[in-house]
């Protein structure tokens, strides 16, 4: 008997060893009692689904099921290592000269470039309007956030870059280092489309300061003459010729040489600070002594100062009263009889003060907002105006209008990039002699003066300028001047030049800026196709990053409109400075050893309260521009994530990472996942050879369409040895299976076990695979191949062991068969079924899987069928209707068919077939023969068998089921058989009153008997010599009736399913079927092979399944 086990195999090493041996247990497979077997035929009919009798209990039949399931109800049941790459690939470049020992500090190397990038355009060119149309309460709230966020922002980005040094690359470093290559990569590009629209709205503003404020010939689109839309048309025009114009030179200019940009940069700083310091001596200046700046009002109306040359509608000359340019503008002629402007003769001309100065009192007219909707006039306060409303404004060319709406948000979106800059100091660390004190003290310092300047200015420009004057954004009442530069003093040009030469500075350095932020993230290699813009020129100068910085800034141009612009700008900059306190905020909390700013004065909540002003901004300025901003950033981080190269960096995601996994780890625990939350969380064993290669790796194929990236998947596999000798061997086995996992796309963890025997590594895998919770429920193994061959014998016992290990523990079982055959994942099916043959219910995994193949590309284009089987008494159309009814509630499309399966008398084949069956496992059993023999006496026996078989004329259908060539005969290893030193003792042939060893099926008398036959040479059978004695005693029906009815009706089942699943799915791309369960004896085990191998003999791609005794699907949302 197979009781006599070597250790590794069934014995001591087996889990289910103790019922090895156990005469009174019963086993499905091998013989059983008469009683036992009456009892289970009259419950089971006897002969149709006997193969699934033993688990009847656990999983019954469909049919006896379904009308219950149709109304289902389911209840809960290395950072060191990466620099030194980088340091590396410097060095490959080409040398550079010796760069000397930085030396710049916090004044020259922090606290200058910051507040040269901080003050700009805005300030200059929107500052006055802003505080015109929103009012100084409003705009001072604006400046206030807007200086907040950016000053939690330097506290978090100081705390950052104190920790550690930084080298150049500003916040993308940072990001990158502190959040992840993904976040670091989606970060770092925002902030390079925000420099590149930066440097757009600079040109954009240098523009508009030359041709309206310095030379206004020069348009080449003339503005004179037009009205409404064709005269912003044609400026726009303008703006876009001499602003692609102004980038080609300046993009020269870089291309050419950054040393000349560095060189000017202190030039470009000191007419900043000019222009601001006269803003200042004006206001002084309004308080002692105010500027003559007239403004002309009709009515309550501003004038456009061209229109007129005396603010007022006639003049006395000589006592003769004559019209004046006012006049001939609203009427139609000189004459004081003239048909004129109804608006123009109701109402008067008033000549106010344009700035009537600090002490003046304007700052309680200009408290409040006045927004403006597109083409309203600009009206003063508190003066009379008679209007007739019955009729339609006429003349408006001669008044001045606004020219876009406005409105709160529109002003926080244009006003927003005046404190962008920040990053000056933090981008030249590798400049500075003490990075980590500079950098603090210089960011904080320019943003504190910087804030100051905003805030000062906006209550002083409210409390010097008349409010009309405010909200003329060109100038067009005041003579055609900059409106900031009518309160500067000596002279409005200074602050024109200032200016104009700022803007061009801020240009160029945004032009150097953003090409080499683009270089950096492109050398990280963080970005696949980003990559050929990190090659430059042969001093390392980015040419092709320049190329396209050009030309997204370009786009910019294209837009033309400097109010368009800034909004742009202010969404990647907002985006950049959210990170950069998100990144701030996840250090602190998580505590991370590495974690050790030297800048002390941050706190968690600051970084929260910063990044929560920088995500309301966003949307307060432009909800539709923070949406499509935060979708580029997300769709760069799910490219990095997927395409991107891999990079350890030391982030804080992965602290968070792992915080979240033990949280989430330790909810699992608390009980089951809810049957909506049911997913096959799979365990992959495969067998690897010699050389350490997945012998299987189309099961991996079938694993990653099963799972489409989702849930928990392990790949196993164990090594024979001890874990001494055999750690490299199980490293190679480790590599082997990350590679192959990388090649399928399979996302989930590899598991190497070294085992003394494969057959314990095994159960080692199933056992303790997983962490917590998080376990596999699901077990996926091939079927094993050529498992009847006699080197293959222990192969196929391993699988019977997992079979049962899988049952006891109650997981799922997935058996593909011919895997070989199975798609891989680059191939499609356009057409073809699924087809599942649900015979007993095992808690809707047969229902599940096809789902979930589904949502894969491959697999996509079948469509899904339903097979069930009806017995004798069953009403097949009440269960195809009550199917219809549960596929319906489980919302899957399948069609539906109920096949019967009649009671039939068995047929001689199937009595042949077990009996062949029999003889051949029991006589290996009782017979101990070295291997030659067992081979030759196989032959002996199969050429017998196949002898009475055809003489018997089966039908052409069963032709298949003829008897296995020797060679495919499973049989005990040779370590189980007994030892034998000399083959001549084992007695093949016995005295004529013996009688041969007979099987615990067969009767004492009248079975296979061998007598002594002289004529007959050692080591045949008299089945052997004598064919024809072989015929006799196979048509013997006695020998039927000796058989196990068990085995009988067993082998029934299978064939009589095989031929309906063969009539109904022989071209389905994919058949799955319910798996008969295990024999509990293992002396059944040859046959439960013969079993499963006829019941899904002639199909090419069989899926069998076994459930983990759980539902898995519901009907509930």
């Amino acid at each position: 008997m197979l009781n006599n086990m070597t250790d590794g195999e069934e014995g001591e090493g087996g889990p289910n060893s103790q019922g090895d041996g156990n005469p009174k247990e019963s086993s499905p497979f091998i013989n059983s009692s008469a009683a036992g077997d009456a009892d289970k035929s009259q419950q089971y009919d006897g002969k149709n689904m006997a193969l699934f009798e033993e688990e009847m209990d656990t999983s019954p039949m469909v049919s006896s099921l379904l009308s219950s399931l149709a109304n289902y109800s389911n209840l809960p049941t290395g950072s060191k290592e990466h620099e030194e790459a980088e340091n590396n690939e410097e060095g490959a470049r080409p040398s550079k000269k010796p760069v000397k020992a930085p030396q710049l500090g916090t004044l020259m190397g922090v606290y200058l470039p910051c507040i040269q990038n901080i003050f700009g355009v805005i300030l200059f060119l929107r500052m006055t309007w802003m505080v015109g149309v929103g009012g100084v309460f409003g705009s001072f709230i604006i400046v206030f956030m807007c200086c907040s966020t950016t000053m939690l922002t330097a506290i978090s980005m100081s705390a950052i870059a104190t920790n550690g040094v930084v080298p150049a690359g500003g916040s993308y470093y940072m990001i990158s280092r502190s959040l992840g290559p993904e976040f670091g990569g989606a970060v770092g590009i925002c902030f390079y489309l925000g420099t590149t629209f930066a440097g757009a709205m600079y040109i954009l503003g240098c523009i508009e300061i030359l041709l309206i404020y310095i030379i206004p010939q020069a348009a080449i689109f003339k503005i004179e003459g037009l009205e409404g839309q064709e005269a912003e048309l044609a400026l726009l025009n303008n703006m876009r010729v001499y602003g692609t114009i102004v980038l080609s030179f300046m993009v020269l200019v870089v291309f050419v040489g950054v040393r000349y940009v560095n060189k000017l940069a202190l030039v470009f700083l000191a007419c900043v600070i000019l222009s601001i310091v006269a803003v200042y001596a004006g206001v002084i200046k309004t308080a002692i002594d105010p500027p003559v700046f007239p403004v002309c009002v009709l009515g309550n109306r501003t004038l456009l100062s061209k229109g007129y040359d005396v603010c007022a509608k006639v003049v006395e000359i000589d006592n003769e009263t004559v019209t004046t340019k006012l006049w001939r503008t609203f009427c139609d002629s000189e004459t004081l009889n003239a048909t004129c402007d109804e608006y123009f003769t109701n109402n008067n001309v008033t000549e106010i003060q344009g700035i009537p100065g600090v002490s003046s009192g304007i700052l309680a007219e200009n408290l409040f907002g006045n927004y403006l909707e597109k083409g309203m006039f600009l009206e003063k306060r508190g003066l009379a105006s008679v209007v007739n409303t019955d009729n339609p404004p006429t003349s408006t060319n001669r008044y001045v209008l606004a020219d876009i709406t406005s409105f709160f948000t529109l002003l926080v979106g244009i006003y927003f990039p005046s404190v962008t800059g920040i990053m000056a100091g933090s981008n030249r660390s590798g400049d500075l002699r003490d990075a980590q004190k500079s950098i603090p003290i210089g960011t904080i310092a320019a943003i504190t003066t910087t804030s100051i300047v905003y805030m000062s200015t906006v209550v002083l420009f409210g409390a010097c300028i008349e409010g009309v004057v405010l909200r003329d954004k060109f100038g067009e009442g005041v003579n055609g001047n900059l409106v900031i530069g009518t309160l500067a003093w000596p002279s409005p040009w200074v602050i024109v030049f200032g200016s104009f030469f700022s803007t061009c500075g801020a240009g160029l350095q945004s032009l150097t800026g953003a090409p080499r932020l683009l270089q950096a993230i492109s050398r990280d290699g963080i970005i696949p196709f980003l990559r050929v813009f990190g090659h430059g020129k042969a001093n390392g100068e980015p040419t092709w990053a320049l190329l396209l910085t050009a030309c997204i800034c370009e786009i910019g141009i294209i837009i033309a409109s400097l109010d368009a612009v800034a909004p742009i700008l202010s969404m990647f900059f907002l985006m950049c400075y959210m990170f950069v306190n998100l990144a701030c905020a996840l250090q602190t909390l998580l505590r991370t050893p590495n974690w050790r700013p030297r800048f002390k004065f941050y706190h968690w909540a600051l970084s929260f309260l910063g990044m929560s002003l920088c995500l309301s901004l966003m949307f307060i300025c432009s909800w539709y521009y923070a949406i499509i901003a935060m979708g580029i950033a997300t769709c760069i981080y799910k490219y990095i994530e997927f395409c991107g190269a891999e990079k350890e960096w030391g982030d804080g995601i992965r602290g968070i990472s792992l915080s979240a996994a033990r949280f989430a780890l330790m909810r699992l625990e608390e009980g089951p996942p809810h049957t909506k939350n049911w997913r096959p969380q799979i365990l992959v064993l495969v067998s690897v050879d010699e050389e350490q290669n997945v012998e299987q790796p189309r099961l991996l194929s079938l694993a990653n369409q099963l799972k489409a990236g989702k849930g928990l998947t392990i790949v196993g596999t164990s090594v024979q040895g001890t874990f001494l000798d055999n750690y490299t061997e199980a490293q190679r086995a480790d590599q082997s299976l990350r590679k192959l996992m990388e090649t399928e796309k399979v996302k989930g963890f590899s598991q190497v076990v070294i085992s003394s025997n494969l057959r314990d590594g095994t159960s080692h895998l199933i056992q303790v695979g997983g962490l917590g919770g998080l376990k596999h429920n699901t077990v996926l193994v091939s079927w094993p191949r050529n498992w009847k061959q006699p080197e293959y014998h222990q192969q196929f016992r391993n699988f019977i062991e997992v079979v049962r290990e899988t049952t006891v523990a109650s997981l799922a079982l997935l058996v593909p068969k011919n895997i070989s055959s199975y798609p891989s994942n680059g191939e499609r099916f356009t057409e073809g079924h699924i087809d599942v043959w649900w015979i007993v219910h095992d808690g809707g995994m047969l229902m599940l899987l096809p789902f979930l193949l589904r949502q894969h590309k491959v697999w996509r284009k079948c469509k899904m069928r339903i097979f069930t089987v009806a017995q004798m008494d069953d009403n097949s159309i009440q269960m195809k209707k009550d199917l219809i009814t549960f596929l319906y509630h489980l919302r899957i499309e399948a069609a539906v068919e109920v096949v019967e399966m009649h009671d039939g008398d068995i047929s001689a084949y199937t009595y042949e077939k077990t009996l062949v069956m029999e003889q051949r496992s029991q006589i290996l059993k009782q017979m101990h023969l070295t291997k030659n023999e067992k081979e030759r006496e196989i032959q002996s026996i199969t050429d017998s068998s196949r002898g009475s078989i055809r003489r018997k004329n089966p039908p052409a259908s069963r032709s298949r089921h003829s008897v296995d060539e020797a060679a495919s005969v499973a049989e005990q290893p040779e370590d189980e058989s007994v030892a034998v030193s000399n083959p001549k003792q084992v007695q093949l042939i016995h005295s004529k009153n013996a009688s041969a060893p007979t099987s615990p099926t067969s009767p004492t008398s009248g079975a296979a008997t061998w007598t002594d036959n002289t004529g007959a040479e050692k080591g045949k059978t008299p089945l052997a010599a004598n064919p024809e004695a072989g015929k006799d005693l196979f048509n013997m029906k006695p020998e039927w009736e000796n058989l196990s009815q068990v085995d009988v009706r067993r082998m029934h089942t299978a064939m009589r399913l095989n031929e309906i699943i063969i009539k109904k799915s022989k071209e389905a791309k994919l058949v799955l079927l319910n798996m008969p369960g295990p024999p509990k004896n293992r002396m059944g085990n040859e046959n439960y092979m013969e079993f499963l191998e006829v019941l899904t003999e002639g199909l090419n791609r069989v899926l069998l399944v076994r459930g983990g005794g759980r539902e898995v699907i519901t009907i509930y949302s």
